[in-house]
């Protein structure tokens, strides 16, 4: 099958281990065609996952990817017709099936197999996702969500991105290895298959997950008769010498004493070229090697350790030693890793590795970096049990945590290849971090890689562990003060995920741990910033803060910040935002600020942040300050304080705190930029805020301003194709009762209007629909787009009964944004509609909207219009094309008698 073009492309960018909204984002198509195109590849190319797909991109040969690519399975897959059958059977029939059997058994290549055969039946495909490199339950859904390409959606738990990405797909899910994180498997998939009712969830495990809809499947022992010996040929002739066939019944009797376990067969027929069936006959003679009790009281499980310590047995001290240590790695390694965790030099290590592969205890595998290793899980547990038995198990997990120390050290500085380094060392992180945890003396190390594990995370995008894992570093730090930076750290995660709750609770906690600092003031800038936050970020909160509680940490802050600079700038900040309302009126929806005192509280804010010489505090004054302007009408002013803010966060440092400061920073001041009418401003930071990485999984709300600036400013082309962006993504979120994603919607509704697109204004008018009427729309920008829909199309009458409410009856939903726009369009409609006050109007309107370049045009033609002068009503076209609005520069042609040529040629 040919690779197409654009699917070479997805392929180039998985590469990059970029998530589907990533990469869609970089080829502006929809996330579901990424998903499709990744779908195919897993098919084409015959590889069982994402992590795959990513390796294949990699490789060298790039040119090879036009022609036909060919499977490259290491081993064939070996006989088990009837089983096969069977699996695939159930498979059809039931909803969650999980393939039960002992390590060994061959569970995982049974279940590939049948993937293999039934794909083709998914519609939305099928999804492979190997569990063994996970170590906490927890982060179950995290591995799913990275086998399906998703990234973390701010304001959306993994799991919750998860169900709504399956909950209308025909799809296979394929869990592998499920055993050892089974508590967090169970629940995970209870709630999937609830919520997803065209999913189907097949698992391999050692033990039944018990979930609802489970039917089980006993994976059974190969066919003596056939199989087993089938497979021991098969790998026998693979290591360089095929049994005589004559030795068939012989084979089948050997097979036999190993139960035909699949790995057990394997690690024998591995050994053929050397020893022959004698002796490997021989090497099982031993009783000893066989374990009995427990665990392994199933004749399979002690097959399989007999065979282990067979092959074991045969290897050289220091092979076995090797096989030992490596065992401690939980994902694919180099020699050089090896060589580090192990302590033997690389030449050494080399050497030894590839003896093991040749014995098959371990796999081989081929990335960009050059040849890996892996361990299988069953082999990685026996390694893991004879470092236990022989005492060398603290030893090596303090040599791979090490490892891993260095490593994250490593990853501080993000180059080219940094999310290839980190995906490919993330779950030894994990696993050394969760093994570190829980021992008293290694806490410190412990502490320090949760510490670097946060940071990194946060870097990869996945904030949702960021969060986390600056709380565990929190909770290791013996030094309370490090506690509360650490906590300060998660808040600012928090925010960057919209979860307002989180931060307001980290906050308290940091001041808590800055008490037992003896850090007052510290304390203070806690209380005092948690408080601001339940004003400033109100629409992330799910229990809105009383205001006799955000009252009471104020006053709180206040006499703990004695006089220390930054805790008296945080206090002031929180005066201005939540005692004068500088932020209006968040914690209920209502604007009920006293405007003189929330500006004279804001610029006090600013001016004490101005003295700590931290960017981050004087941001958020800014913000506090740029409010309370707008709240005032002071239009301009608050579109300089938001330049400011912008040029200031430029020197912001690269952390989770920084990050939140500067995305909210682009949206306000793309917001200010559209109320001062400066559009080139607007689409530019508005541009910056589509683009961001962290935004990348909520195109909806990254592109909201863009697809405002460019509906105002006529640049239809662009709007359709970002519009597809935002739907894609509100659609995957489930995004219903967004409010202030209603601009937006309402921008792109008012293009299609003016197209005459009756299929895509539908579309809209359902989502504008699904997101309500607020006063927001009633009074600011649906008014402002409604009129600018029934000016275009001569309804003057309708657009002047549509801006009927006086601009101060109306002030709270038109001044942050829309005030310009709506005294504008307000004094146009007077004129076309031929209203008898339309000469006061025009009056008003230039004094409201003097400096406005695009509304103070708008105004200047109805003036024009009103006393027929052509001269200056053609002069204002050049206006607005200065001002980047083409739309308006094309109708003002039209309206001078083009017949609306002009504003064909921009699509509408």
């Amino acid at each position: 099958m040919e690779i197409s073009d654009r699917e070479a492309e997805v392929l180039a960018l998985l590469g990059e281990h970029l998530s589907n909204a990533e990469i869609a984002a970089r080829l502006v198509i929809s996330v579901r065609t990424v998903e499709s195109h990744v779908s195919s590849l897993l098919r084409k190319l015959a590889v069982p996952d994402r992590r795959a797909l990513a390796h294949r991109a990699s490789e060298p040969a790039r040119a090879d990817l036009a022609r036909p690519a060919l499977p490259t399975p290491l081993t064939s897959f070996v006989g088990r017709v009837r089983e096969r059958a069977d699996l695939a059977g159930m498979v059809g029939a039931h909803r969650q099936v999980t393939a039960l059997g002992p390590g060994g058994v061959g569970k995982t290549r049974l279940a590939l197999a049948v993937v293999g055969e039934v794909a083709g039946g998914y519609t939305d495909g099928t999804w492979f996702v190997d569990l063994v490199p996970v170590s906490d339950p927890g982060m179950v859904a995290a591995a799913v969500a990275g086998a399906l390409g998703l990234g973390e959606q701010p304001g959306r738990a993994l799991d919750e991105s998860v169900v709504a990405a399956l909950a209308d797909r025909h799809a296979l899910l394929v869990l592998d290895n499920c055993e050892h994180v089974r508590d967090g498997v169970a629940p995970f998939v209870e709630r999937l298959l609830a919520a997803c009712p065209r999913l189907t969830v097949l698992a391999t495990s050692r033990a039944r997950l018990l979930v609802p809809f489970e039917r089980v499947y006993q994976v059974p022992s190969l066919s003596l008769a056939s199989d087993a010996v089938a497979l021991f040929t098969d790998r026998a002739a693979a290591a360089g010498q095929p049994p005589d066939p004559a030795l068939h019944d012989h084979i089948a009797s050997f097979c036999e004493r190993l139960d035909g376990m699949a790995l057990a067969i394997e690690l024998a027929a591995a050994r053929w070229p050397t020893l022959g069936l004698n002796g490997l006959t021989a090497g099982l003679a031993d009783p000893l090697r066989m374990l009995a009790g427990g665990s392994r009281a199933d004749d399979r499980h002690r097959s399989v350790r007999a065979a282990l310590d067979w092959s074991h047995a045969l290897l050289e001290p220091a092979d076995q030693e090797l096989l030992r240590r490596v065992s401690v790695f939980m994902a694919p390694f180099t020699v050089v890793a090896a060589a580090q965790v192990t302590g033997s030099g690389p030449g050494v290590v080399a050497d030894g590795l590839a003896r093991l592969a040749e014995r098959s205890l371990l796999m081989v595998t081929a990335g960009a970096d050059g040849t890996g290793y892996r361990v299988l899980e069953t082999i990685r547990q026996y390694g893991t049990e004879l470092l236990a038995e022989t005492g060398e198990l603290v030893d090596a997990r303090t040599r791979h945590l090490r490892w891993c120390l260095a490593e994250a050290d490593g990853l501080a500085v993000v180059g080219d290849d940094w999310r290839a380094h980190f995906d490919g060392v993330a779950d030894e992180l994990r696993a050394a971090l969760a093994w570190a945890a829980d021992r008293p003396e290694r806490r410190a190390e412990a502490h320090h890689l949760a510490r670097h594990l946060a940071g990194l995370t946060f870097t990869r995008h996945l904030v949702g562990e960021s969060q986390q894992r600056y709380e565990q570093a929190a909770a290791l730090a013996d030094d309370p003060a490090v506690a509360a930076s650490m906590l300060r750290q998660a808040a600012a995660v928090a925010g960057c995920r919209m979860r307002g709750d989180d931060m307001y609770r980290f906050h308290r906690a940091a001041a808590e741990a800055a008490r037992r600092a003896g850090d007052h003031a510290g304390a203070a800038t806690d209380l005092a910033t948690a408080a601001t936050n339940a004003y400033r970020f109100s629409v992330r909160f799910v229990r809105l803060l009383p205001e006799a509680e955000a009252i009471a940490l104020i006053d709180e802050a206040r006499e703990l910040a004695g006089d220390d600079r930054c805790a008296l700038a945080a206090v002031a900040l929180a005066e201005a935002g939540v005692l004068a309302d500088a932020f209006g009126g968040a914690a209920d929806g209502l604007a009920t600020i006293a405007v003189p005192e929330a500006m004279a509280r804001a610029r006090r804010a600013v001016d004490l942040a101005g003295r700590t010489g931290d960017p981050l505090a004087e941001s958020a004054a800014f913000d506090a300050l740029i409010g309370a302007q707008s709240w005032s009408g002071d239009t301009f002013g608050a579109a300089a304080t938001a330049r400011r803010r912008i040029a200031l966060l430029a020197s912001a440092p690269d952390t989770p705190a920084g990050t939140h400061e500067l995305i909210d920073a682009l949206g306000i001041a793309a917001e200010a930029a559209l109320g001062a009418g400066d559009l080139p401003a607007t689409r530019r930071w508005a541009r910056q805020l589509a683009d961001h990485p962290l935004l990348a999984e909520v195109g909806h709300r990254a592109t909201s301003w863009l697809l405002v600036a460019d509906a105002l400013a006529g640049h239809v082309g662009e709007l359709a194709r970002i519009s597809a962006r935002f739907l894609d993504a509100w659609r995957r979120a489930g995004d219903r009762n967004r409010a202030f994603l209603g601009p937006a919607v309402a921008a792109v509704v008012a293009v299609h209007d003016l197209r005459g697109d009756d299929e895509a204004r539908r579309e809209w008018r359902a989502v504008q629909d699904q997101l309500g009427t607020s006063p927001g729309y009633t009074y600011g920008y649906g008014a402002v787009f409604d009129a600018l829909r029934m000016l275009h199309f001569g309804q003057a009458r309708e657009a002047l009964e549509r801006l009927a409410p006086e601009p101060g009856d109306v002030w709270r939903w038109v001044t942050w944004i829309w005030l310009h726009w709506y005294v504008a369009l307000r004094a146009e409609a007077a004129v076309l509609a031929e209203s008898p006050d339309a000469n006061r109007r025009l009056t008003e309107a230039r004094a409201v909207v003097a400096g406005n370049p695009v509304a103070s045009a708008i105004v200047e033609r109805a003036d024009a219009l009103l006393h027929h002068d052509e001269k200056r009503l053609l002069a204002t076209a050049d206006t607005f094309d200065a001002a980047g609005c083409p739309y308006q520069a094309a109708r003002t042609l039209k309206l001078a008698g083009d017949g609306g040529m002009a504003l064909a040629a921009l699509g509408l």
